[in-house]
C-alpha cells in the first residue's frame, strides 16, 4: 500500500494522480472531509494531520511505501518529523521525501528547513528517496497571474538571475516512479527543468502565449518586501520567500541538465 500526503495539495495532489497510473493500492491523506471527498476514483482517502500521532498511526497502518510532502509552514520539520518517526513505529519500508532545491548547500529558508528533515529521514533506518525539484513553472501562476491580469505586469527583485523551472507534472512523474519501481533507494535527485530563463524571458514566454503584451519588472528588494507586508503577508513568510529569492539571485537555480528526463524517460516539459 501506497500512501500519498497533501493530496489537497499542488504536489501532492498531481503525485496521486501519477500513483493512480500505476495500479497499485493508494491511500491518500486529508485534513478535512470536505477535501477527502474529492478523492480520485480508485484512491482511498484517510483523515489525518501531521502533529496528531494518533491519526498518523491510523493512516499508515498497512502501509509500505509513502510520499511525504508538507505545506511550506514554519512548523515543516517538526511535522514531516512526526510523520517519520510515525513510519518508523509503523514498519514502513521505503519514504519518498518532496524536498527542495538548495537543500544540499543552503543554509537558509525553505530548503535549509527541509535539510533538517532530510538528515532526519536519512538516519531512521527508513529507505529513502529525496527529490529536490526547481522551482515550478505553476508558481508564475500562483504569484503573479493577479497583477499580470490586471497590469499587464508581474514584479520581483529577481534581476537577471536565470531558473530552472520545473513543472509539477513532472515532479509527480519522478515521484510515482520512485513510489512503484526499484532502484531509487538511497538516491537524491536534483531535478531542474530543461531551460533557464530570466523573469524577463519568462514575460515574453506569457506574451507569445497569451497574446498580449506582458512585462517583468525588476525591482529593489525593499519595495518587494513592502509590497507583500502590505498586501498582508505573513513576517515570517515573507523573509523566507525574499531568503529563497536570494538563492536564486546568488547565481543558484540556473543549472540545466539531462537527470529530470532520464528519470522520466523522455523530454522534460512534454
Amino acid at each position: 500500500m501506497i500512501l500519498v500526503t497533501g493530496a489537497s495539495g499542488n504536489a501532492g495532489g498531481t503525485v496521486l494522480k501519477e500513483v493512480l497510473k500505476a495500479g497499485r493500492p493508494v491511500r491518500a491523506i486529508y485534513r478535512s472531509p470536505e477535501d477527502a471527498a474529492q478523492v480520485p476514483a480508485g484512491a482511498r482517502s484517510v483523515i489525518a494531520d501531521f502533529a496528531d500521532r494518533p491519526s498518523l498511526d491510523r493512516a499508515l497502518a498497512g502501509v509500505d511505501t509513502v510520499y511525504l510532502v508538507c505545506s511550506p509552514v514554519p512548523e515543516l520539520v517538526d511535522l514531516e518529523g512526526n510523520v517519520v518517526d510515525a513510519c518508523v513505529d509503523a514498519g514502513v519500508r521505503h519514504v519518498v521525501l518532496n524536498s527542495a532545491l538548495g537543500a544540499g548547500d543552503y543554509p537558509k529558508s525553505f530548503p535549509s528547513w527541509h535539510r533538517r528533515v532530510e538528515d532526519k529521514l536519512k538516519a531512521s533506518g527508513l529507505e529513502y528517496t529525496i527529490l529536490r525539484p526547481n522551482s515550478f513553472m505553476q508558481n508564475i501562476v500562483t504569484y503573479y497571474a493577479p497583477g499580470i491580469r490586471t497590469q499587464g505586469a508581474f514584479y520581483a527583485a529577481m534581476g537577471s538571475a536565470r531558473t530552472s523551472f520545473i513543472d509539477v507534472r513532472d515532479l509527480a512523474a519522478v515521484a510515482a516512479k520512485t513510489l512503484t519501481a526499484p532502484g531509487h533507494a538511497g538516491k537524491t535527485y536534483e531535478l531542474n527543468g530543461p531551460e533557464a530563463l530570466t523573469y524577463a524571458e519568462v514575460a515574453e514566454r506569457i506574451s507569445r502565449a497569451s497574446g498580449r503584451n506582458v512585462r517583468y519588472v525588476d525591482i529593489p528588494v525593499e519595495q518587494q518586501k513592502q509590497a507583500m507586508l502590505d498586501r498582508h503577508t505573513p513576517e515570517w513568510l515573507v523573509t523566507a520567500l525574499l531568503d529563497l529569492q536570494a538563492y536564486y539571485t546568488a547565481g543558484k537555480g540556473g543549472e540545466v541538465d539531462d537527470l529530470l528526463a532520464s528519470l522520466l524517460g523522455r523530454a522534460s516539459g512534454t
